[in-house]
């Protein structure tokens, strides 16, 4: 079960809330009423190695099947976009 809680309470409650999510606790810090982020202990969303070499291959696939673009001529400005 998830917790919610306000950006501020976050803020100057870490330590107990960085306590109670390395114990299992899940937090939905909100901004102004709204859901802003979710803060999870890290295992919960860990995945095995052969799932993350499949994701991995899946993305080269899809990134090998999209077209070939030329960007076009590439200045020193476009660095700074």
């Amino acid at each position: 079960m998830e917790r919610i809680i306000t950006a501020t309470e976050a803020n100057r409650e870490f330590s107990r809330i960085f306590r109670e999510v390395a114990s299992g606790e899940s937090y939905v810090v909100t901004a102004r009423g709204k859901p802003l982020v979710r803060i999870t202990p890290a295992t919960a969303g860990e995945q095995t190695d052969d799932e993350r070499v499949a994701r991995l291959h899946a993305l080269v696939d899809d990134l090998a099947a999209l077209p070939a673009r030329a960007p076009g001529r590439i200045t020193r400005e476009d660095g700074y976009a």
